[in-house]
């Protein structure tokens, strides 16, 4: 078993034009101040990052580890969610997902593409330069318009969207791979990879590639009514990452999973701060100490209702009250009497 470190905070939503969220050293003494430990930073984020500068420079890491550190907080993790997005875009999304991208590239898939792909190799050896072992993703989607088809799919569509996939990752893969750093694909619907079973397809078509793993989030699987609790332990070797996330689903006699195209205020299935949804996190905290998980404890905050900063503070306080520092021993080892061979062949009656 092992104490999960946290909590941290994914600052990805709170950056901003305004202080304190405009600038590294501002956001990172706000987020101790609200409680936290860590912050995960997106590497997309120009006003917290020099992406450029963190994967050609160790000196600059070290200068942006020891900023985090002296205002109270470590660098978790580096997320490059919205550059693997673009990594594998249908093209039903183009015009939806280019303000992801940089202008110069917006309108022509193959160009952004190439660039989504160095955004994620520079997030690779940016996180090494760090000293971290892992980052966070999207995978990218391009199955995702046929999920629930009708008219029904032709045989081998799925088939060659996660062939494809799996082509354009693999090479990622093997960077990561060259710098010592897992890729966490954050499991995701809007994503191929959205659930175990597209999880699996994905590492049958890279090898069983040892750095794709998961980014667990069971506010996504509460809304697509998956058992989350199950799900730890089947992929509990594969997931490297952790965001400490709630959600509702309250379906009614006219909506449900798929939420009617309402706004996030009037679906079923909604996200909600901390504490204020339906996901077991005493459950999920228990399995997560268990398995011996040893990362960290990651607040997302996206709440359809609450304050961002709210929600932030409050996140804080629920994580460390959930975190289980583990024991290092048998709650019953006062009454061990000791024994040995010979004892415990008396004990079964079978002589010494």
């Amino acid at each position: 078993m092992q104490t999960i470190k946290g909590p941290g905070l994914f600052l990805a939503q709170f950056v901003g034009a305004e202080a304190p969220f405009d600038s590294f050293g501002a956001i990172t003494a706000w987020a101790a101040d609200c409680g936290y430990l860590g912050v995960q930073v997106p590497s997309g984020a120009a006003s917290l990052i020099d992406l450029d500068r963190a994967a050609a420079s160790r000196t600059y890491c070290d200068e942006l580890s020891e900023q985090a550190r002296a205002n109270g907080v470590e660098i978790t993790e580096l997320s490059a969610h919205l550059q693997g997005q673009l990594v594998a875009v249908h093209p039903a999304f183009d015009a939806a997902f280019d303000g992801f991208a940089p202008a110069a590239v917006r309108g022509d898939a193959v160009a952004r593409q190439a660039w989504a792909v160095d955004q994620v190799k520079k997030t690779i050896d940016a996180s090494a330069n760090l000293g971290l072992d892992r980052m966070a993703a999207f995978s990218g989607a391009l199955a995702w318009p046929y999920l629930y088809p009708w008219p029904q799919r032709p045989a081998g569509l799925v088939e060659a969207a996660f062939d494809e996939l799996a082509a354009r990752w693999r090479p990622i893969l093997d960077h990561a791979d060259s710098r010592g750093v897992d890729i966490c694909f954050e499991i995701h619907p809007g994503e191929d990879l959205h659930d175990g079973v597209t999880f699996e397809m994905f590492l049958d078509r890279v090898d069983q590639h040892p750095r794709a793993r998961m980014l667990y989030d069971p506010s996504h699987y509460l809304l697509q009514q998956l058992d989350y609790l199950a799900n730890l332990d089947i992929y509990a070797e594969r997931i490297g990452m952790v965001h400490v996330k709630d959600a509702e689903f309250n379906p009614t006699g006219r909506q449900g999973v798929y939420g009617g195209y309402q706004p996030w205020l009037d679906r079923a299935g909604r996200f909600r701060s901390l504490g204020d949804g339906q996901v077991d996190f005493k459950g999920i905290f228990s399995k997560l100490a268990t398995m011996g998980f040893d990362g960290w404890a990651v607040v997302e905050w996206e709440c359809a209702l609450k304050h961002p900063e709210d929600g932030a503070r409050e996140g804080a306080a629920f994580v460390r009250d959930h975190i289980i520092r583990v024991t290092d021993r048998a709650f019953d080892d006062f009454a061990d009497g000791g024994a040995d061979d010979a004892a415990n062949r008396r004990m079964l009656g079978l002589g010494a």
